[in-house]
């Protein structure tokens, strides 16, 4: 049966060089479906007994639940916005999910989550965010970093709605670890940021235009919101700039292809460099797919 792929460590010294940080990339750009919410799906998919399961996915959790709702030959349903990339929509299709898209102008996108859910009551709905299945499947990034022995004063990684870094943490907690787990996220969607801030969940009115669409969410979850709340070093608002200039350095310095919420993390790096300064930092690549043609743009000119 497959299972999650380890993370691929990536050495890149004339990054390093460049930032003035001892850099180590963790990328998930390699992961079955392009990115760590495999390690999401597969936990979900392989321990609920329910036959079908259903979510809503701007694309790479509803990439990472099809393929394992087809490994365990269970039935997928995704909501998706009608704005999503097109290589997600048609990956979440060839993986064997059906595939519901939203026009957010008119509905969103958990609210006709809600409505399928009522449709098909014997259904999981899955969070790609908000459930212990998906934290606990998330938590096996940090358990393969700390089985390699890497020596770090810092993770970071990108936030949504919380469940990759509420993963981390939790299993640095668990760890005794003395390593700071950090968030990078959009400043045009920085829900987290200004939750942090206040001291309790903060939603967002709207779904921004961040160029980081992994990362397009109103609110964290509750489930995050209490691990992060307790454990979660500190939240990086990264510009739209950053973001871009993230994808481009991981092109040109460390021959890894990022969609740009994977270059959140290196982002943060850009955002707050003196933090970083002579520490041993690793920058979670949370994901690859990112849509050709942006792609093609964003690296233009290297």
């Amino acid at each position: 049966m497959t299972r999650p792929r380890p993370t691929t460590i990536v050495d890149a010294p004339r990054l390093s060089k460049k930032l003035g940080v001892d850099l180590v990339l963790a990328s998930e750009t390699l992961q079955y479906t392009g990115s760590f919410k495999f390690r999401a799906a597969y936990n979900v998919a392989s321990n609920v007994s329910q036959t079908h399961i259903i979510t809503a996915s701007s694309g790479n959790f509803g990439q990472a639940i099809a393929y394992a709702c087809a490994l365990f030959k269970k039935r997928c349903t995704v909501v998706m916005p009608a704005t999503a990339p097109r290589i997600k929509v048609n990956a979440v299709r060839e993986y064997g999910a059906e595939v519901d898209l939203v026009d957010l102008k008119k509905k969103g996108r958990l609210e006709r989550l809600g409505e399928l859910a009522k449709q098909f009551p014997e259904a999981y709905v899955a969070s790609p965010y908000d459930d212990p299945l998906v934290i606990e499947g998330n938590a096996s990034l940090a358990k393969e970093l700390f089985a390699l022995g890497l020596d770090l004063d810092f993770i970071i990684a990108p936030i949504g709605g919380g469940g990759l870094t509420s993963g981390l943490v939790k299993a640095v907690k668990q760890s005794g670890k003395k390593i700071e787990v950090l968030a990078a996220e959009p400043a045009l969607s920085n829900d987290a940021a200004e939750s942090f801030r206040a001291g309790h969940i903060v939603s967002l009115p709207d779904e921004s235009n961040t160029i980081a669409d992994g990362a397009r969410v109103l609110r964290m979850g509750d489930s995050n919101w209490e691990i992060l709340s307790q454990g979660l070093a500190g939240v990086i608002e990264v510009s739209e700039e950053q973001i871009m200039e993230g994808v481009r350095l991981l092109f040109g310095l460390a021959n890894l292809k990022a969609e740009p919420t994977g270059a959140l993390a290196l982002g943060a790096v850009l955002a707050e460099p003196d933090r970083f300064k002579a520490k041993r930092v690793c920058c979670v690549i949370s994901g690859g797919n990112a849509d050709p043609a942006l792609y093609a743009k964003l690296i233009e000119g290297i």
